[in-house]
């Protein structure tokens, strides 16, 4: 979808070549990289051009992910893209959603925000474990133009935590239909079903 302007635009395609990953969070460069690789785009991540952190002021998991691939986008002169992801959980009237990350503090404590899902949880016992994550995807080029997509996969909560694959709250998440969390598997399983994995296709089929 074209971010560009109240008219619509053709979708802009991306050329082979250098592509910068506006997100200083090692994990989520590591899954794009691998789902761009055969795509014959070479990701660099923003923290690998030393580029700050913009403050996520959005109200919405793409105007967030818009800011920060424009910003990237400015700052480095390539074309940028930009994830913002979060937990959305029903019983919590969709919190910590675009929060999601601030809920690990400034120490980026994953335990402790899966802790504290848990404990608000645990204040509704029958209240359904439902949830789902999203991913917000933002392509930004240094000249303005900005293509976003955006992904969804549903699941449970469960506790405690299962698995040491992945990041964030992906410990606690059990996709429906899955038998295992998204912390339990392998990399490549999970890219074959996750929010980013959605929004990825939608991107590739649009822009590559």
């Amino acid at each position: 979808m074209s971010g560009e302007g109240d008219q619509p635009q053709a979708i802009r395609k991306l050329a082979p070549g250098k592509l910068v990953i506006a997100s200083h969070n090692a994990g989520k460069v590591r899954e794009i990289a691998a789902l761009l690789g055969p795509h014959g785009i070479e990701p660099v991540s923003a923290g690998a051009l030393d580029l700050p952190e913009p403050e996520e002021t959005g109200t919405s998991f793409v105007a967030n992910a818009e800011l920060k691939a424009r910003a990237a986008a400015d700052l480095s002169g390539l074309v940028a893209l930009a994830d913002d992801s979060g937990l959305c959980v029903d019983a919590l009237g969709g919190d910590p959603g675009i929060f999601s990350a601030r809920w690990a503090g400034e120490a980026k404590d994953f335990d402790a925000a899966m802790a504290l899902v848990e404990a608000r949880l645990a204040e509704q016992p029958d209240a359904p474990r439902s949830a789902h994550f999203v991913c917000a995807l933002a392509l930004a080029w240094p000249d303005g133009h900005v293509e976003w997509f955006e992904g969804r996969v549903d699941g449970t909560l469960v506790w405690p935590p299962r698995g040491g694959n992945g990041f964030g709250y992906d410990a606690m998440f059990l996709p429906d239909g899955g038998t295992e969390t998204f912390g339990e598997m392998d990399p490549d399983a999970k890219h074959a079903v996750s929010h980013r994995a959605d929004a990825f296709r939608q991107l590739v089929a649009a822009v590559l």
